[in-house]
């Protein structure tokens, strides 16, 4: 990719994740959300799993990541990255602006502020170059190596908690409980 005035974006994602990437020195950002209130877990496309950002090893460019729960963008919906930057720390100095819609399967429209926009199908691992060439997408299915499936997770723990009350675990030498055969199988496949 040609070096520009603006930095270029390029996105890397996992899961459905809508990535772009923009100007900034600040240092890289990191979250995670893992327990949703009950309005979240109804509308998994609404539900925001991980968001990363990390600066290139030349410091240039800016790299997002967003992954949603749902396996497909609503359409109904904006993903949006609010980015402050300036030359300290907790001193910002410009605040800019990544709004994305997904009208159609694999479509996207986003929009970088005032500078710069993309349309198009950002399937494609090589993602969209935008009109001005400020940043990159790509928005798609990644495998996520870290998906925690909290419904199944919550369930195997309540089996476990109902076996350990009822006397069904039994201690090993170590006094760790043991299942038994049955209640492995009630969990699932380990």
């Amino acid at each position: 990719m040609r070096r520009q005035k603006w930095p270029a974006v390029r996105g890397l994602a996992t899961a459905v994740s809508a990535v772009a990437l923009v100007v900034s020195s600040g240092q890289p950002g990191r979250s995670s959300d893992h327990f949703d209130s009950p309005a979240m877990t109804g509308n998994p496309q609404a539900d925001i799993g991980d968001v990363y950002a990390w600066t290139a090893s030349e410091g240039d460019r800016l790299n997002l990541g967003m992954t949603v729960v749902g396996h497909t963008f609503s359409d109904r919906l904006q993903y949006i990255f609010r980015i402050d930057s300036g030359k300290a720390f907790g001193r910002t100095t410009a605040s800019t602006e990544i709004i994305c819609r997904f009208p159609a399967p694999k479509m996207a429209s986003c929009q970088l502020g005032t500078v710069d926009s993309v349309e198009g199908d950002a399937s494609d691992a090589e993602g969209l170059e935008s009109r001005n060439g400020h940043f990159r997408l790509f928005a798609g299915l990644r495998d996520d190596p870290f998906y925690n499936n909290v419904k199944g997770s919550l369930a195997a723990y309540g089996v476990v908690l109902a076996a350990l009350k009822s006397g069904a675990a039994q201690p090993d030498e170590a006094g760790c409980p043991q299942l038994d055969e049955e209640t492995i199988a009630k969990v699932g496949p380990g």
